[in-house]
């Protein structure tokens, strides 16, 4: 088989590689669809990110579906031929964090396609890859292995709505509208937010946040304080998810933000100056948000009930060939929210 495999920054290859038959409790799968995400392209253009680098190849992805080839013994909710979301995400199940239900903060954890540790945990961008069976979200049939692939992000997302808090009927800002800020905008749609307010730097991005559920968009780059209104009365909104990683709307987030409002700190851009005399007169409550682990059965729940509708946010597929064009694409905000591979061409 063939896997999509990163050397160093700007060099990409598509590698021989060999999988095996599945042990027990272990499904094969037949590669669908990957979606390029943020981190993929951080390998790409960078060779990492922040103190993360690259010390040896290895396979890119973490947003991918697929269908059931080989089902090992001990498989009873997979058969074969079925249509699968595959959960990146493989703690342990032993550590302290495990054992306190906290998954996503496992100590010995193996997520597709991470530089963290060494040896590095090889992605899942590759035409057959080995699972457990509890990795695997059966999708229900009329969803596509592109929608499938949607469900890794939009868990994130799912995941920094709930470290918010209660957000019914609340006015939500959301900073930044990349593949991320934009499945944010369905997520506190879905969790019955009463205002979503979006800032961006570019009038495409907040003309496709509109289109997807938000009530109001705010050009930070053209209108300069344009969310300047929002701070009177020390300030409007309960809730900021801040999806950009910027240091300053972050800043622009804790102007905004009512006393004993939330930031919900989701994009990563590396470290930030926080006026912190601000947090203290406001009583303002930033909190991060990382990965997920439940909210991943909950995002295949809503694909495949279509209360959340991810079709829109791919903008192109191309085959697993073309990587290297996808990734440019990728890189385009201009031309592409969301590039996803196809592994079946």
């Amino acid at each position: 088989m063939q896997a999509l495999t990163i050397h160093s920054a700007r060099d990409l290859r598509i590698d021989d590689a060999q999988v095996g038959d599945p042990a027990h409790g272990e499904v094969r799968i037949a590669m669908a669809a990957g979606g390029i995400c943020g981190s993929d392209l951080h390998y790409f253009n960078h060779g990492g990110f922040g103190t993360v680098r690259l010390r040896e190849p290895m396979v890119l992805g973490h947003e991918v579906s697929g269908y059931a080839e080989a089902i090992g013994p001990g498989v009873t909710r997979i058969r074969q031929g079925d249509l699968v979301a595959v959960n990146p995400s493989r703690p342990c199940g032993n550590c302290h964090y495990c054992n306190t239900g906290h998954f996503n903060h496992c100590l010995n954890m193996r997520f597709y396609g991470s530089a963290m540790p060494f040896p590095h945990i090889q992605g899942a961008f590759q035409q057959q890859l080995l699972v457990t069976e509890t990795q695997c979200e059966m999708v229900s049939p009329g969803v596509s292995p592109g929608e499938a692939a949607m469900a890794e992000p939009l868990s994130v997302c799912l995941h920094a709505v709930r470290q918010a808090g209660e957000m019914k009927d609340a006015r939500v800002l959301i900073t930044g509208c990349g593949p991320i800020g934009a499945l944010c905008i369905m997520a506190a749609r879905q969790a019955a937010a009463g205002e979503i307010v979006v800032s961006d730097l570019t009038d495409r991005a907040l003309e496709f946040a509109s289109k997807i559920g938000a009530d109001r968009t705010v050009n930070v780059a053209d209108q300069a304080g344009a969310l300047s209104p929002f701070s009177r009365d020390k300030g409007y909104f309960d809730i900021c998810i801040e999806a950009s990683g910027r240091e300053k709307a972050l800043h622009s987030a804790l102007n905004v933000v009512r006393p004993r409002g939330t930031i919900v700190q989701l994009g990563l851009g590396g470290d930030m100056n926080v006026p912190i005399n601000m947090v203290v007169a406001k009583e303002i409550r930033i909190v991060g948000s990382f990965r997920f682990h439940e909210e991943f059965a909950q995002a295949v729940r809503l694909i495949n009930t279509a209360n959340v509708d991810v079709k829109p946010l791919i903008s192109a597929t191309l085959p697993l060939a073309d990587a290297v064009a996808a990734f440019e694409l990728a890189n385009d905000r201009s031309r592409a929210m969301k590039v996803q591979l196809s592994f079946q061409d």
